[in-house]
């Protein structure tokens, strides 16, 4: 989910903010309505993504990959792959969501060069799609077996945070360990460097943090398009092929969901809030923002502040 720039590293990949300070565990159940137009923001980290499909279904991109989860279907996204989920058609999606830096697991240098390293740096797994039902929609590779024990292990995850004893994240570490080892099981322990990115990646990439660290200004889309070192055409057409969206009503989405924060976890007006994001007019924020979340800012932050 989109953070406040003080949450964005340099090249803006996201910060994740995990449940317990020092320790870089994330784990949290949510549903797709929660985002606006039930469409998570394009985002990237260091951190490793676990998702785990609920109730519903749902569209996940990464990269310039489309993969339609089902029920009961899991995804792993591998550390700095550009992703996002979205709905499929106006139908919710409930799921679990489960992020963990590397570094979770560096613990012994020794154990973290041979078995970590590899996967994160390896171009070839942008991700591992494990099915809920259908073994054929399986990442090549990946037994179903092996799918139905990284579910349940992901499963035992979520329950943990539920109970919230104290000490859960002692348990949830032991359970990651033995998901990753099961996921080693089903891939190779090799680092491929043949394969290249699709330029026009790096290019969406740069587009994406330029508006990340700059939404709160007057921005174009000439201005987006300079950030790319790409023409109007190009830019647009890049964001309709990675993003199914055009470069305003990206700009315009973050704009919102730092808005929304900002009416969450600050004491700032409405006007301020959208001041603070870069909207020129309060009519027309809260437009965008009645259309997106169902209700007016005014309205939202009497609910949740």
């Amino acid at each position: 989910m989109a953070k406040t720039k003080m949450y964005l590293m340099k090249d803006a990949s996201e910060i994740v903010r995990y449940d317990t300070e020092g320790i870089p565990l994330f784990i949290k159940t949510e549903n797709l309505s929660e985002y606006p137009d039930m469409r998570a923001l394009c985002h990237w980290h260091d951190d490793i993504e676990l998702i785990r499909i609920l109730k519903g279904n749902m569209n996940y991109r990464v990269n310039d990959q489309k993969i339609h989860l089902l029920e009961g279907d899991c995804l792993i996204v591998n550390s700095r792959q550009m992703h996002y989920g979205y709905a499929s058609g106006q139908n919710d999606c409930r799921f679990l969501c489960v992020l963990f830096h590397p570094q979770f697991f560096a613990g012994s240098p020794g154990l973290y060069e041979r078995y970590v390293l590899p996967f994160i740096k390896n171009n070839g797994i942008e991700f591992l799609h494990l099915p809920g039902r259908d073994a054929s929609a399986c990442t090549p590779s990946v037994k179903p077996p092996s799918a139905v024990r990284a579910r349940e292990l992901l499963d035992r995850i979520a329950a943990l945070k539920e109970e919230l004893r104290e000490g859960y994240e002692l348990e949830a570490s032991g359970l990651l360990h033995l998901l990753w080892n099961q996921l080693l099981s089903i891939i190779p322990i090799q680092t491929d460097m043949s394969e290249q990115t699709d330029p026009d990646l790096f290019i969406q990439r740069d587009m994406v943090s330029f508006i990340h660290q700059s939404y709160a200004e007057k921005i174009t889309l000439d201005d987006i398009a300079a950030a790319g070192k790409v023409s109007r055409s190009k830019c647009c057409r890049i964001f309709r092929e990675y993003l199914q969206q055009t470069p305003i009503d990206f700009l315009n989405h973050y704009r919102l969901e730092i808005s929304r924060r900002l009416l969450e976890e600050t004491s700032l007006s409405v006007t301020g809030a959208a001041t603070a994001c870069g909207f020129a007019h309060l009519s027309y924020y809260s437009r965008l923002f009645r259309e997106s979340y169902g209700c007016t800012p005014r309205e939202y932050r009497k609910k949740n502040f």
